[in-house]
């Protein structure tokens, strides 16, 4: 993982684009942490892990409701599927 400032940022961004294949490089401006620099498979990694988190929470939530449950058939049924 890498710190830069944005200056510095825009006059190695070649140089960055490299480094950001193998680590994340974080840009600060004013000494925050204002963007991070990744690969685009990295990207995809996390978009992927992103969705598998939020299809975990839906599944749990949809678990922890009260009420009667309906039938697989049903459901298929209601969007056509059957």
């Amino acid at each position: 993982m890498s710190n830069i400032n944005i200056t510095d940022a825009r006059a190695r961004l070649p140089e960055l684009v490299t480094l950001a294949e193998t680590e994340p490089v974080f840009i600060e401006r004013r000494g925050q942490r204002a963007a991070v620099l990744v690969s685009p498979e990295r990207y995809e990694q996390m978009l992927d892990a992103l969705e598998e988190v939020e299809d975990v929470a839906a599944f749990d939530a949809a678990m922890a409701e009260e009420g009667d449950s309906i039938p697989w058939t049903q459901v298929k049924a209601d969007l056509g599927w059957a």
